[in-house]
């Protein structure tokens, strides 16, 4: 999951939780508005411990022995 799919879901989620007022017979709109936001926050803390990990990267010293007495 991308950072802005996890964006998307906490919007969609806060959005669900906050500003829906319909019912609908057997969800209840606002639980599923706080697991989307939780699903949403889980996903982007992982999205930015995995760019923070790849932008440290690998680096490699090479070392090239000469003759010295070219």
């Amino acid at each position: 999951m991308g950072i802005g799919t996890s964006i998307f879901l906490i919007a969609l989620g806060a959005i669900l939780k906050f500003a829906v007022t319909a019912t609908v017979s057997g969800i209840e709109l606002a639980t599923v508005g706080v697991i989307l936001m939780i699903v949403g926050a889980i996903g982007l803390a992982v999205s930015l411990m995995l760019m923070a990990r790849a932008d440290r990267g690998v680096t490699r010293d090479r070392v090239v022995e000469r003759d010295p007495y070219v």
